[in-house]
């Protein structure tokens, strides 16, 4: 497994009439994590791309613990748990500043080319990001 810690401020905007955090954007939230994890071990989003391979999210699964409102500190922890054949699996706690547990995800990832969106293998040099960094 691999994990990194990615922190964000809940911005105005990102909030509903109710004071909360809206709920499409936790999506945001984790997606920006899920990159900056591969950003930590030397792969961008950008150079998967270049490579002519695409992730698009194939599953998500939300759970919804505390609400957060605007400007609270919040810390998403990310892990790539898995990686099988043309998937790959990450999992997501993200805690308020006093280390609650406000909610916990989960997406499923394919690889598919760019061009033909056919499933593919993900690229070589993040695959072997991944291998040099799992515990």
């Amino acid at each position: 497994m691999i994990t990194h810690d990615y922190k964000f401020r809940v911005s105005y905007p990102d909030t509903d009439k109710m004071g909360s955090m809206h709920h499409a954007n936790y999506a945001k939230y984790y997606e920006s994590a899920r990159w900056e994890l591969l950003r930590s071990i030397g792969v961008s989003y950008k150079s998967v791309e270049e490579a002519g391979v695409m992730c698009p999210v194939i599953r998500m699964n939300f759970q919804f613990i505390k609400t957060v409102s605007y400007d609270e500190l919040l810390t998403v922890r990310t892990t790539l748990k898995t990686m099988k054949g043309v998937r790959i699996w990450f999992e997501y706690q993200l805690y308020n500043d006093k280390n609650e547990l406000v909610n916990a995800a989960e997406t499923e990832l394919a690889f598919v080319g760019f061009n033909d969106w056919k499933p593919c293998k993900a690229p070589d040099f993040l695959l072997k990001a991944i291998e040099e960094n799992m515990k």
